[in-house]
């Protein structure tokens, strides 16, 4: 035994130094370490446990270590994870290696970004099932298609793990934590399947998963960003595309949301059934469609929004029941909210957000309610309007006369969703045209800003400031 950990420990240091794969594995071989016929066993894994159907991805399913690689051909990985003593560092030469792996000790693995690991198109790929373990540099592809068993690319069960720099793509599942908490996903570049958009799977989930740090990773045509019943989780300088929903939270309290980039997704950051946290100086871009919204809200509380541009959605920020909780509020403040369908979109008339000191220009319609109610029951106080209808007088950048929004003609097409269509047609600007002239009915009052500011410049130099 000695023999061989003194081998295994030679063969781990200079595994960097050899040219291809089959050199390094010469070595273990030849110390009777590794069996010389792993990468000729058959591929199908007939008979093994965890095998076949399971992906591991039960939050209770125990991953068994596989014993048969699912590609034949390549070299088997988890040969290598067997032999590495615990707590070692496993430099794993180039070359591409078959899937599965399951990890279950603390290791540092390096792929130094020349290693490739194909899950054979069955299962997960790769299950980090421990704490305290590094994976870096790491390429991983080809996982299964089931979404009863969560086939991934990566499934994390432990906790303050650190994985960086992988590429992953053509999983249905990209990365799976599960009840693993405090740990690092950082700089990763995460692609589904090739598939339509309801059917691919979450480029990174957290599933009762607490004070995560994901940073800097890169997820595009995926489904979701999604966090459930996981909290003070913070999700820092990502960069979301083309997906469904860029950050999606269930029953998650306490999340920031900061510094990230998301475009041309249907919808940038959901917020349903929890409370707590923010999202600050994120950018969101083309979020469009028919359910196209920057950030939303449904039965959220406390959550502070804040700082963000907000540019070229259908709906920019929308609240459905939202604040939810008795004294709860939702704070917007020192955003720029521009050249959206609708600017702010309530559903329902409730008290309880403060939206103060934004940028509000070129949006077709700057405020709108669900139903017939109205929002100026909420705090509204020194935003900018570029459809303010009023002068500064005295130069201190606070218009003269409150601003006000009312409700028209146009109570239409809000009370009614399929006459947004026609929003800007000849006809219906005709008819607010006549109805601001003579109102034939009681305008609503939408909202009321006492503080207006007169100059966008000098709005943008307090957001600046604050």
């Amino acid at each position: 035994m000695l023999r061989h950990s003194l081998a295994l420990g030679l063969a781990l240091v200079v595994m960097p130094t050899f040219g291809n794969v089959e050199d390094a594995l010469t070595v273990l071989q030849r110390e009777g370490i590794v069996g010389g016929k792993s990468a000729e066993e058959p591929a199908a894994g007939k008979g093994v446990p965890g095998m076949e159907a399971p992906g591991w991805g039960s939050i209770d399913e125990k991953a068994e270590i596989p014993v048969r690689p699912r590609v034949a051909g390549l070299p088997f990985l988890q040969t290598l994870i067997n032999e590495a003593p615990e707590g070692s560092v496993l430099k794993i030469p180039a070359g591409r290696y078959s899937g599965p792996v399951v990890v279950n000790k603390r290791l540092t693995i390096e792929g130094e970004g020349k290693v490739s690991v194909d899950g054979g198109g069955r299962g997960t790929v790769f299950v980090l099932e421990t704490s305290d373990a590094v994976l870096r540099g790491v390429h991983l592809t080809n996982s299964g298609d089931s979404h009863d068993s969560d086939d991934a690319c990566l499934n994390v069960r432990g906790d303050r793990n650190t994985v960086e720099d992988l590429r992953i793509d053509n999983c249905l599942f990209g990365i799976d934590l599960k009840k693993s908490n405090e740990n690092v996903v950082r700089r990763n570049d995460i692609r589904s399947k090739v598939a339509d958009l309801g059917v691919r799977g979450d480029g990174l989930r957290l599933w009762y998963s607490n004070k995560n740090r994901i940073e800097e990773n890169l997820i595009e045509d995926s489904r979701d960003m999604v966090a459930w019943y996981s909290n003070e989780n913070q999700f820092l300088r990502n960069v979301g595309r083309r997906s469904r929903y860029s950050i999606h939270f269930m029953f998650a309290a306490n999340n920031i949301v900061e510094g990230n980039r998301f475009y041309d997704n249907a919808v940038g950051v959901y917020v349903m059934y929890s409370g707590g946290g923010a999202i600050r100086n994120n950018v969101f871009s083309h979020a469009t469609g028919a359910t196209g919204m920057a950030v939303g809200f449904k039965e959220a509380s406390d959550v502070v929004v804040e700082g963000n541009e907000i540019i070229y959605c259908a709906v920019g920020i929308g609240l459905d029941m939202s604040p939810f909780e008795p004294d709860s509020t939702i704070t917007i403040r020192n955003n720029r909210i521009a050249y959206n369908g609708i600017g702010l979109s309530f559903l329902s008339d409730r008290v309880g957000t403060t939206v103060e000191g934004n940028v509000f220009e070129g949006n077709l319609s700057q405020v709108a309610m669900g139903d017939s109610g109205s929002a100026a029951r909420n705090h509204w106080h020194g935003n900018y309007w570029d459809d303010y209808q009023g002068f500064d007088r005295n130069g201190d950048n606070v218009g003269d006369r409150p601003h006000e929004l009312y409700a028209y003609a146009d109570q239409v097409w809000m009370e009614i969703p399929y006459a947004r269509f026609f929003r800007n047609a000849p006809a219906m600007e005709t008819l607010d045209f006549l109805e601001r002239l003579a109102p034939f009915s009681t305008p609503v009052l939408l909202l009321r800003d006492e503080k207006p500011i007169f100059r966008k410049r000098q709005a943008a130099d307090q957001h600046a400031s604050k």
